[in-house]
């Protein structure tokens, strides 16, 4: 599955064109994206570790899913595909909102994204993508909270910016 590329977006989310994923996160472009926040019945969290081979966010623990959308693409079946793909998970999603953030991270990078949040239930336990991810784990809201303030430097940025949101929403 060919990520390679990023749709580059102003504000609102207006395509402006493509670019190289790497070029964008070394010059901080705008690029579209998106984040899954996957529930159980119980109101726990699904996040994963990223794989140890993730040219930013290595061995850090994010939300369900994410990743960028490619050219031509619905964003939700995009989503769902990734989904699939990294989790070996199949579950309804539902839109909730967008927002920007811009956040420096590893390795003199810059996530600049336009994230478009899903959120779906799931009552399975993942079958991962080794390649993608490395660990998973379900938590409840306390739980990553604290650890966030605990361990920050386990998270990456875009989910400690977005859960608060998410949270706000959902609980």
């Amino acid at each position: 599955m060919d990520r390679n590329h990023v749709i580059i977006v102003d504000e609102n989310d207006c395509q402006l064109g493509v670019m190289d994923k790497l070029v964008a996160h070394k010059k901080g472009i705008l690029h579209r994206a998106f984040s899954i926040f996957i529930f159980n019945n119980s109101g726990e969290l699904l996040l994963q570790k990223r794989a140890k081979n993730k040219y930013h966010g290595a061995g850090l623990w994010t939300n369900t899913c994410c990743s960028h959308p490619q050219m031509d693409e619905n964003i939700m079946e995009s989503a769902v595909e990734r989904l699939n793909f990294e989790m070996g998970l199949h579950c309804t999603i539902n839109f909730s909102h967008t927002f920007i953030y811009n956040s420096a991270v590893e390795n003199n990078l810059i996530e600049h994204e336009l994230d478009h949040v899903y959120i779906g239930y799931s009552e399975y336990n993942p079958k991962i993508n080794e390649e993608e991810v490395q660990d998973f784990k379900w938590v409840d809201k306390d739980f990553v909270i604290k650890d966030i303030i605990q361990n920050p430097n386990s998270y990456t940025s875009w989910f400690k910016l977005s859960l608060p949101i998410v949270f706000s929403r959902y609980y």
